[in-house]
């Protein structure tokens, strides 16, 4: 049966692979993504419904550009973000996405003084004052002269829409019709008003404004009688309009008639060549460190090693198909957690084969088949906290998280319930196939659980007592003593908190001839900002991060740029207005506190105090570590570096878990042994599975941060050091700290015996009796 639910997950997926396409996020496949956050005005109240038209007559500006495949999704109540595949020029789309006043229709006082006359006699910022307050006002006309204006008395919610057409029955040229909603009583108020002007009148025309610039002030047709107005819900624009200016008046009507006003709160762009050069050094990092985990796995294991690196093909080959089902936009973080997360997939097996090779070495009747029974019955537990811990960092990542980030925690939650259905089930009845092979049963040393492997034999017969007292006291004193330095980089160098967290611009170019970063500066300098951070990164890189930006004066930073380096082209750019920046930083520091607290609340219901509260110490420690390296490295402190935090996180409880597992399983069969004899004999016995799960992880991380790209470097780093850091926080961190704390707390008294001491053993086992000398304990 199990076989068979595999060879259905695999065939399944294998028919989403070659029937649907991946749809990629803007960071790999080009373009610019704009966060629009509604905001309210004297009219209308900004909130989901207002926010819901708005995006309605947005996706019809978008359609204006000819972009291909745009997206337009809402993010909660207000915010609005837009997705536009191939458009670098954000220029492009903020002169279409950027008309944030609203479209309105006022009355007309008079034609107004002289344009010149207007200037001197009405500052700016009265102006600006006058159009925030909905009062009278001046502007110009669309043909230039000055129109004095009344305050709105229509909107353009009331419009439902304007069309272009030609009079060819009358020969009258072009038209505008205009569609309004329901009868359109505002309409005939307002042209009823202005009838009772005589023709010719200032004071018979009408003034259509967006963005405070009047599109359109046709006059009221002579027919219109006074106070009767234009009733009926629809009216026709006509005057001597080209074809071109018929349908542009027609757009700005239909196209500009936002609900509310919108502020730019984030700006992203990515060059076509850096998501594809993204993509290709992502396959290629993907494609050596797997083959890499692979080998080592099977030089570990030999041939249930093989048969867990095919499981992990159908791992790869599930978690893709399963993105493609839920139709997920998978990023360039997203692309790193899928191929971070095959790494972490070798965990369940590894976990299995050492039990299995503790059961085969146990039973004085060698069986390759129930030695794997039992070691996936009694792995069972360590893999699913371990899995859970990691899943509880991902669901964070992506309720938290923004952008590509939140990207990130799909693919790794896809990952780590795929990891689980690839070494339950796909590979168990792999290895579980060839078990029961004559030819295999000959020949056991073939499969890799035939012996404990060298390590393990090695520690087995040398038995060091590594939770000795005085050496606790030395690996709690190294824990302390890294502690020390990471702060100490935190408090010397300071933490450089990238655009996401402090807001601001970030800007990336690519040179023609490679500069150094005091050149670079100078010119950003001689453009206008002075305090402009200018730093280099990679071969004829420049990165240009500002407090504020426009669009307008990031093109003439680009070309200050590109004059001292013979030509410079935009691979990134990044807009945090300063409300999402303070957001981020919020966000951040709240998925910081929720994961500690999850971690320890979940910890608490599986193990003692003492095991969840080391395990959670441990975990700060690796935290700390990892930021203060990256202080004393001056490395940025961005959306990244969080997934990469988290992770590190649920990777560090997940490496405690497994050892404190093994203790509490010890601890319920030896009733009579001391705690510090029984922790160190979980610790001899978990070795071989950490060190072999790290390596397979090691191999991935290595492969991304030299061959992944400049855009994955600091995240595999930062992976990179958590792992290693955090390997060794689970066995010499977090459990002298659990000795100390029970010696300290109630003496080390034994757990009632759990589900592990309670089951019944099957034929042919030994009954388990303490630590022996020369042993470790491994026998059950």
């Amino acid at each position: 049966m199990r076989a068979l639910i595999a060879l259905i997950v695999v065939a399944a997926s294998v028919y989403l692979t070659f029937t649907q396409s991946p749809r990629l996020g803007l960071d790999l496949r080009g373009g610019t993504q704009i966060v629009l956050e509604t905001q309210d005005s004297p009219q209308v109240k900004a909130g989901p419904k207002a926010t819901d038209r708005t995006m309605e007559v947005l996706r019809r500006r978008v359609d204006a550009l000819g972009v291909t495949e745009p997206s337009i999704t809402r993010s909660g109540d207000r915010r609005i973000i837009v997705e536009l595949p191939g458009v670098q020029d954000p220029r492009e789309a903020g002169e279409v996405l950027g008309r944030t006043a609203q479209l309105s229709f006022h009355p007309v006082i008079t034609a107004g003084p002289p344009a010149a006359e207007q200037e001197k006699g009405e500052k700016k910022e009265d102006k600006e004052k006058a159009k925030k307050e909905n009062a009278e006002r001046t502007i110009p006309d669309e043909d230039g002269q000055p129109l004095r204006i009344g305050p709105s008395e229509m909107t353009g919610s009331q419009v439902e829409g304007a069309e272009a057409s030609f009079d060819s029955q009358t020969g009258g040229g072009w038209f505008v019709s205009l569609d309004l909603r329901g009868q359109g009583e505002e309409w005939r108020k307002l042209t009823g008003e202005a009838a009772c002007s005589p023709p010719g009148d200032p004071k018979r025309r009408v003034a259509i404004v967006l963005d405070n610039k009047v599109i359109s002030s046709p006059q009221v047709d002579p027919s219109v009688q006074c106070k009767a107005g234009i009733a009926g819900g629809s009216t026709q624009i006509t005057g001597n309009f080209t074809t071109d200016q018929a349908k542009e008046l027609s757009l700005l009507i239909s196209g500009g008639a936002l609900p509310v006003p919108v502020e730019t709160i984030e700006q992203r762009t990515v060059g076509p060549t850096l998501g594809a050069a993204a993509i290709e050094s992502s396959a290629k990092a993907a494609v050596i460190g797997i083959a890499l985990t692979s080998l080592f796995i099977i030089f570990v294991y030999r041939l249930f090693g093989a048969l867990a690196a095919v499981a992990l093909a159908c791992y790869g080959l599930i978690s893709y198909a399963a993105l493609l089902a839920i139709d997920a936009t998978l990023t360039l973080p997203g692309l790193a957690g899928f191929v971070l997360a095959i790494g972490m997939a070798v965990d369940a097996n590894v976990l299995v084969f050492e039990r299995a090779r503790e059961e085969y070495a146990a039973r004085r009747k060698k069986s390759l088949r129930s030695a794997l029974t039992s070691g996936y019955k009694n792995a069972l537990s360590a893999i699913a906290d371990s899995n859970v811990t990691t899943l509880l960092a991902a669901v964070l990542l992506f309720f938290l998280a923004s952008g590509p980030v939140r990207g990130f925690g799909v693919t790794l939650s896809i990952g780590v319930l795929a990891s689980m259905i690839s070494a339950l089930i796909v590979a168990r009845s792999l290895t579980e196939a060839f078990g029961d092979r004559r030819w295999v049963r000959r020949r056991p040393g073939i499969t890799g659980i035939s012996t404990l492997g060298r390590l393990r034999t090695r520690l087995t017969e040398r038995n060091p007592d590594l939770m000795r007292h005085r050496h606790r006291r030395r690996w709690l004193g190294i824990s302390a003593l890294a502690l020390v330095i990471a702060t100490s980089g935190i408090l010397i160098r300071g933490l450089d908190f990238g655009v996401e967290f402090t807001g601001g611009r970030l800007v990336e170019y690519s040179t023609t001839k490679p500069i150094d970063a005091e050149t670079a500066r100078d010119a950003v300098a001689d453009a206008g900002f002075p305090r402009a951070v200018v730093q280099t990164s990679g071969e004829g890189d420049i990165s240009v991060r500002t407090e504020k930006l426009s669009n307008q004066e990031e093109v003439e930073v680009g070309e200050a740029i590109g004059e001292v380096s013979g030509g410079a082209k935009k691979l990134r750019d990044e807009l945090i207005g300063p409300s999402l920046g303070d957001e981020l930083r919020r966000n951040a520091l709240i998925a910081l506190g929720v994961a500690l607290l999850a971690q320890l609340g979940y910890l608490a219901i599986r193990f003692r105090w003492t095991f969840g509260a080391s395990a959670v110490l441990a975990m700060a420690h690796d935290v700390l570590i990892l930021i203060g390296i990256f202080a004393w490295m001056s490395k940025p402190i961005d959306g990244v570096f969080l997934a990469a935090l988290l992770t590190v996180i649920g990777y560090s409880v997940n490496d405690s878990v497994v050892v404190f597992d093994r203790v509490r399983e010890l601890w319920a069969k030896h009733r009579g042994t001391p705690f510090p004899s029984v922790a160190n004999s979980a610790v001899l016995q978990t070795v071989p599975r950490t060190v072999n799960t790290g390596m397979g992880a090691v191999f991935i991380l290595a492969a991304l941060a030299l061959l992944g790209g400049d855009s994955l470097t600091d995240f595999a780093i930062a992976l990179l050091i958590g792992i290693l850091v955090g390997t060794y926080s689970s066995m010499f961190t977090a459990v002298p700290l659990s000795i100390m704390l029970e010696e300290r707390g109630d003496g080390g008294s034994h757990p009632k015996a759990g589900r592990v001491s309670a089951k019944k053993r099957s034929k042919g086992e030994k009954q388990s009796v303490g630590p022996r000398p020369g042993d470790n304990g491994a026998t059950v």
